[in-house]
């Protein structure tokens, strides 16, 4: 009788292991819920193929968030969406388009974005007053900067900053154990002055370093608000140097805003996001 006790307790303690095992197993190899939220550098505006699940947006299925996702097996949620600004984290953009927040729960994973860039409408009020004035002034002197000084970035500080902070606290309190990726922005151009890149990008001589410092200290808020709180910054300064939109077709991340091949110019192109995707795997130690 004892000897029959001892087997089936074997038996009972075996199977127990074995449903034990197999769990962990499946709970380990189960994939990344994942996330993407952002603007159009997240959603790949302008990139093919578009996404036609919301045309709206104007989000590419070749976007970072994708290609992130196929390089983890990670089950994506992807929210991104052109002109997105941190107010939409919280609040419709568009009638019918739910706030990017809610694509997060408290069994989220993964959460990316890239966000700030339209706060203040700051990139396109940048590329168009620097643009405008580059052509009147036929490249030279630095008639962007001399008008609009430190507007620019006194907005950024004043607003996007905050708002960055914000937005990270807001998604930390909806997915507490998420691990959270913002990503910067590649650069849009060289840090100095590129005569042949006039044509492509018409910005005076003077005010091409002018814009590079405005992108540097967008970057600057957004890696100091993923800091304060507890996020992962992506930081593109060195990787993007030497891909911005003044380079070849085939070297740079960034299209410019005259002669590129994107319907949406000054964004970037699907290399650009593939780069993007590659480094934010690095930074995540991810895949």
């Amino acid at each position: 009788m004892p000897k029959l006790h001892h087997v089936m307790t074997a038996s009972i303690l075996a199977g127990v292991l074995a449903v034990s095992f197999t769990g962990a197993t499946a709970h380990a190899t189960s994939p990344l819920r994942y996330a993407a939220l952002g603007d159009s550098y997240s959603a790949a505006s302008g990139v093919t193929p578009v996404d036609p699940s919301n045309l709206l947006c104007l989000r590419s299925t070749a976007n970072y968030p994708h290609v992130l996702a196929a390089a983890t097996g990670a089950h994506l949620t992807d929210v991104t969406c052109g002109a997105a600004q941190t107010k939409d984290f919280s609040g419709s953009q568009y009638p019918g388009v739910a706030p990017q927040l809610d694509a997060l729960s408290a069994d989220t994973d993964l959460v990316t974005f890239t966000m700030g860039g339209n706060d203040n409408n700051t990139f396109i009020n940048a590329m168009l007053a620097c643009g405008t004035a580059g052509i009147f002034s036929g490249g030279k002197g630095s008639p962007c900067k001399d008008q609009h000084g430190t507007s620019f970035d006194d907005q950024i500080e004043t607003n996007t900053y905050p708002a960055l902070v914000t937005s990270l606290q807001s998604i930390r309190a909806k997915s507490p154990t998420a691990r959270v990726a913002a990503l910067g922005y590649p650069w849009i151009t060289p840090a100095t002055a590129d005569p042949s890149c006039f044509a492509k990008l018409p910005l005076a001589a003077g005010d091409v370093p002018y814009v590079h410092a405005i992108q540097a200290h967008l970057n600057d808020v957004i890696k100091r608000a993923a800091q304060e709180t507890g996020a992962t910054y992506v930081d593109f300064t060195d990787a993007s140097a030497g891909h911005d939109a003044c380079k070849a077709a085939s070297t740079r991340w960034i299209e410019p805003l005259l002669f590129g091949q994107n319907i949406v110019p000054v964004h970037p192109n699907a290399l650009g996001e593939q780069r993007m995707a590659e480094q934010a795997l690095s930074a995540l130690q991810l895949g």
